[in-house]
């Protein structure tokens, strides 16, 4: 699929998110690096156990919202982007760099793309 297909896609936010997220990576596993990597401790996540930060923003309907970070265009490839170094986007944001693989930051990217 060509770049372009891509962002045309998630500019849409089309009910394909789920589709997105199966191509991403695995949810499941995504489900489990969010609760190992205590990502609830700042943000609200719907599907994880004791996730109720009120740090970062809440992380419900991560498959329809256009923007990440409030800049960057929602895309897989942006979210494993923000979710391996938050800090070379944004700077000084309370985002911490959490040491993410890029299969790891894939498979998170994909859960929370599922939320719809």
């Amino acid at each position: 699929m060509s770049v372009g297909v891509v962002v045309t896609l998630a500019a849409c936010q089309d009910s394909g998110a789920k589709n997105r997220a199966a191509a991403i990576g695995d949810a499941d596993v995504g489900a489990t690096l969010i609760g190992r990597y205590g990502c609830g401790s700042c943000h609200e996540i719907p599907g994880i156990e004791n996730a109720r930060g009120l740090v970062g923003p809440p992380l419900d309907h991560m498959g329809r919202r256009i923007y990440l970070a409030g800049m960057l265009p929602n895309t897989p490839a942006n979210m494993v982007q923000w979710l391996r170094d938050p800090q070379a986007i944004v700077p000084g944001n309370a985002m911490p760099d959490m040491g993410l693989s890029r299969r790891e930051a894939a498979d998170i990217a994909a859960y929370l793309f599922k939320l719809d």
